[in-house]
């Protein structure tokens, strides 16, 4: 089956195999929040990315071998509602960005900055601080030596814009800066985005519609 990383509450994972690694997707929540868990295809170990809500479809996911990570995006309710269930029920190590730990009420065990790395297996994964949806919004990229990146945007990158900055021009400005000199500046078009919520994208589809995006402010 193709993956197209589209995904209901209430549906079946969507699993995109990769050479070294496999994302498995899945939506949960009645915001729709995307939780999404990575599998070194070399040694099994696994990571998951938000462990956004219903705690028993996640542990279901995960199976058996457990987890070894949960990395929180950051800070908002609707992206760590099942966190404490997860971790209790698998011991897992939590990260978060610097800034927006405190506002997780899971306590961090890794506190992640701008270029922190973090291991699943043999897999590498870069974090990148993106400051405006939240003070320390963090994103995760894979760059995949057997393809091309793939990155974990959180709520600071969609389909159609960045993230919610409630209108505040700064935070905008912040936000938009940092998503395009963090993302678009040094990653191809060919790189795959994996949202908090809805659909997937990649940075070329996604690229020509900046200029607009300046423009209207959101």
């Amino acid at each position: 089956m193709t993956y197209s990383g589209a995904v209901t509450v209430g549906g079946p994972a969507d699993v995109h195999e990769l050479a070294a690694l496999m994302i498995s997707k899945v939506a949960v929540g009645p915001m729709d929040n995307n939780s999404y868990l990575l599998r070194c295809r070399t040694t099994d170990e696994q990571l998951l990315i938000d462990a956004a809500d219903e705690p028993e479809t996640l542990l279901r996911l995960i199976g058996d071998d457990g987890i070894t990570s949960v990395v929180t995006t950051h800070r908002h309710g609707d992206h760590w509602g099942a966190l404490a269930d997860v971790v209790g029920a698998t011991g897992a190590r939590t990260y978060a960005g610097r800034h927006d730990a405190a506002g997780i009420p899971v306590p961090t065990d890794v506190l992640l900055d701008d270029g922190d790395t973090i291991r699943v297996g043999h897999v590498e994964l870069t974090a990148r601080h993106l400051v405006g949806h939240t003070p320390g919004s963090i994103a995760l990229v894979y760059d995949d030596p057997h393809g091309h990146p793939h990155v974990f945007t959180g709520d600071c990158l969609f389909p159609g814009g960045v993230g919610n900055t409630w209108k505040d021009p700064q935070a905008f400005a912040s936000l938009i800066r940092d998503v395009e000199t963090k993302l678009f500046d040094v990653l191809p078009d060919e790189t795959w985005v994996y949202p908090g919520h809805g659909n997937d994208t990649t940075l070329g589809d996604e690229r020509p519609h900046l200029s607009e995006w300046h423009r209207r402010g959101w």
